[in-house]
């Protein structure tokens, strides 16, 4: 009897030893997934160019500012706002969003702000939304990335 049981619960052990094994690898790819890295990018759509900062080809975005040449405004969207964010209530001219049911606002802010020159110059943005008040950073690359959307969008041609 104790050939039969032996080697059956010594099976058992490793079933059970290699099944924790198995969920500890799972559990950490599954750590290492959900920490998405946010930055900055800049995408063209036609003429309009949009700064983004969220997770590189996904629609997570934080923040998102576009433009057209020559303007002196870029539009804001997202869950954060720069702190010099001014809100500006939609143009009557421009249809309502029917998901605001009407009470649509449009956040906007200068080309020439602090904050998006201090994002280009120093490689930090404040910006507010539920959680608080937090800096935005951005690499080398990121800030000549913001420089060259400035200048697209202050240029007055495509």
């Amino acid at each position: 009897m104790f050939k039969i049981l032996i080697p059956a619960a010594a099976a058992l052990g490793l079933i059970a030893f290699a099944a924790q094994s198995q969920g500890a690898d799972v559990t950490t790819e599954a750590t290492a997934h959900t920490t998405p890295v946010m930055g900055w990018s800049v995408h063209h759509e036609g003429a309009l160019a949009k700064l983004a900062y969220g997770v590189a080809n996904s629609d997570q975005l934080a923040l998102m500012l576009s433009c057209q040449p020559g303007d002196r405004t870029a539009a804001i969207y997202g869950d954060v706002l720069p702190e010099a964010a001014t809100v500006l209530p939609v143009s009557l001219t421009q249809a309502i969003d029917p998901l605001s049911l009407g009470e649509a606002e449009e956040s906007r802010l200068s080309l020439s702000d602090p904050a998006l020159k201090g994002l280009a110059e120093r490689g930090s943005m404040t910006v507010r939304g539920d959680a608080g008040r937090f800096q935005l950073a951005a690499s080398d690359e990121e800030r000549r990335m913001v420089g060259d959307f400035l200048a697209y969008c202050s240029a007055g041609r495509a």
